[in-house]
């Protein structure tokens, strides 16, 4: 309930900009260094939403400094919109890391990405930062989000989901489903757009989706809740097809979201995997 509210909340407050900072060759970089630093799924998950969060909260500061700014210079002072863009990618790969090593501090386990750690690999990179800098830049992604950064992520949905799948009777098998789901997991989120792209052509009927349309498919792009049951009844429909009907009445009974969501979200995915229009 409490995963389900938080849920809601978030979709209540979404940006506009939500999942702008998620594209396939950002996630793959996280992911990569993630596997690079050992860190475990969670630290991962959580680098990709921190990062997403900080970088929609800075550009939408760097818009509200930039119209301030049209001001300004015409009293002339100010900066233009092309230095404080600059400013962004200067700096990316920088938080993006920062975004990592507070992810690694978050997580359970004790394997934390050290400065001495991060450092080495910005210099390998050809960035010359300092120490100092690097507690900058955390600093600046923990002032900017308010030092609200243990968010959850669509993984502490799927491992919930299939507790209470569990829980509720469906004897399945728990570590293959696990290991699939974590598999599936990675997948949307480095096909991210693709998947979402087949599943909004379902939803209105239509393979010209209008601008409006798209805008308002956002909701359901950054649904965490919908993300895990379509991973989990995926996983089950390539493991086990026999439990697949079951499963899908058991989550649509304890998340809510229909049966024919769930379906059309696993027929995205299974498309996307096989290359097929027949999965």
């Amino acid at each position: 309930i409490h995963l389900a509210m938080e849920n809601e909340q978030y979709l209540s407050e979404l940006s506009d900009q939500a999942g702008c900072f998620k594209e396939t060759r950002t996630v793959e970089f996280i992911f990569l260094l993630s596997e690079k630093w050992h860190l475990d799924e969670s630290a991962r998950y959580q680098a990709v939403e921190l990062l997403e969060r900080f970088m929609i909260k800075q550009v939408e500061q760097i818009c509200k400094t930039s119209r301030e700014n049209v001001k300004s210079r015409e009293q002339g002072q100010g900066s233009s919109w092309s230095s404080l863009k600059d400013q962004i990618y200067d700096t990316f790969v920088l938080r993006l890391v920062s975004c990592i090593q507070l992810a690694s501090k978050l997580s359970l386990h004790y394997n934390i990405v050290n400065s001495d750690t991060a450092l080495k690999f910005l210099q390998s990179l050809k960035y010359s930062y300092t120490k100092q800098e690097l507690l900058e830049s955390e600093l600046a992604v923990l002032k900017s989000l308010h030092f609200q950064i243990n968010v959850s992520t669509p993984l502490a949905y799927v491992e919930l989901l299939l507790e209470v799948l569990g829980h509720n009777g469906c004897l399945l098998p728990s570590k293959p489903l696990h290991q699939m789901c974590m598999q599936l997991l990675d997948f949307s989120y480095l096909t991210r757009d693709s998947i979402y792209d087949i599943l909004l052509k379902i939803a209105i009927e239509n393979s010209t989706p209008s601008k409006l349309q798209v805008a308002k498919f956002l909701t359901v792009k950054e649904d965490f809740m919908l993300l895990a049951v379509g991973i989990i009844s995926t996983s089950v429909f390539i493991l086990n097809p026999g439990h697949w009907k079951q499963v899908v009445e058991h989550l649509n009974y304890i998340t809510g979201i229909t049966s024919q969501s769930i379906l059309e979200f696993s027929y995205a995915v299974l498309k996307h995997v096989v290359g097929s229009a027949t999965p």
